[in-house]
């Protein structure tokens, strides 16, 4: 048995597509461009990147996007600011400061100024405490997590009433993901270094989101035959043949797992591609309510 591949690289080009139709829409008919902010303080090469990455991509689908750039050594004070000013601007629906945030400021803090309504990395405590609540809905869900979720749902996985396994509980992947697989009628599990029997608890699995950060952690015994596995993890492992030195490896044996499970992301190309994606997705969804298209 060879598991069915779940190509995020192809299921976020549909997306793109997809809000590229509902931006021309907003704009002909109710005059208005979703508009994404970033937010960076510092010269972290790898938030550069990401940054410069989010910017392209609003270019791609029709956003309009705004880029401010802080100097390492900013005030609490002055980051506050920005983003209170970009909540006061009604051109832009999402603002997205990007994380880490250097060691002298109080990232808690500066997330809670962001307003609920441009929350589209859905880390406001507002929304977290929503998605935790039964019966409650939050404005933005995270996007690595929502992303986890839109590759089960558009590759026909099945979740209502499955056993699904979250490996990891992170504020950013582990808890969300678990929390949204609930929302959908799953029976979860969340584990952690202190799960005893580890392999047998994943084997129960029929859905299993690995977030642990830890490289090919996940073997082919830990699976079920036949279950939908996630792989959230990217690890850098050493490898003298690779140009760079080194190559991108998941949580998951991806070679062994393969042979098991029934569906299956690879790394990369399987859940990192979504991440931008469902944030974009956030985007539209925050232009749209300021339009009052949805609640």
């Amino acid at each position: 048995m060879t598991a069915q591949l779940i190509d995020g690289k192809a299921i976020a080009a549909q997306i793109y597509e997809e809000i590229k139709a509902e931006v021309a829409e907003l704009k002909e008919k109710h005059g208005i461009t979703p508009g994404l902010a970033t937010v960076l303080v510092g010269d972290n090469p790898a938030s550069q990147t990401y940054v410069r990455s989010k910017q392209r991509t609003c270019t791609k689908v029709g956003f309009h996007s705004v880029g401010e750039h802080l100097p390492a050594d900013a005030s609490q004070e002055e980051v506050e600011a920005v983003v209170r000013r970009l909540n006061d601007d009604p051109a832009i629906h999402g603002i997205l400061v990007q994380l880490p945030l250097p060691k002298h400021l109080d990232e808690e803090k500066i997330l809670g100024t962001i307003s609920i309504e441009k929350d589209v990395d859905g880390f406001h405590p507002l929304n977290i405490g929503r998605l935790s609540m039964k019966g409650r809905e939050p404005l933005f869900v995270p996007c690595t997590p929502a992303g986890c979720i839109e590759l089960l749902v558009r590759s026909g996985v099945e979740i209502e009433g499955k056993e699904a396994v979250v490996l990891g509980r992170s504020n950013i992947v582990g808890l969300p993901v678990a929390m949204l697989l609930l929302h959908r009628n799953a029976t979860i599990t969340i584990c952690h270094s202190r799960t005893k029997d580890l392999p047998a608890v994943c084997r129960r699995a029929d859905i299993l989101i690995a977030a642990v950060g830890r490289p090919k952690m996940v073997k082919a015994d830990w699976v079920k035959p036949g279950a939908a596995v996630i792989d959230v993890g990217i690890n850098r492992v050493e490898d003298p043949t690779a140009k760079r030195g080194y190559r991108l490896v998941g949580d998951v044996d991806f070679d062994e797992v393969k042979e098991v499970a029934g569906y299956l992301t690879p790394v990369p190309g399987g859940v990192g591609p979504m991440t931008i994606a469902m944030l974009m997705w956030n985007t539209l969804a925050g232009a749209k309510r300021a339009a009052g298209l949805i609640d």
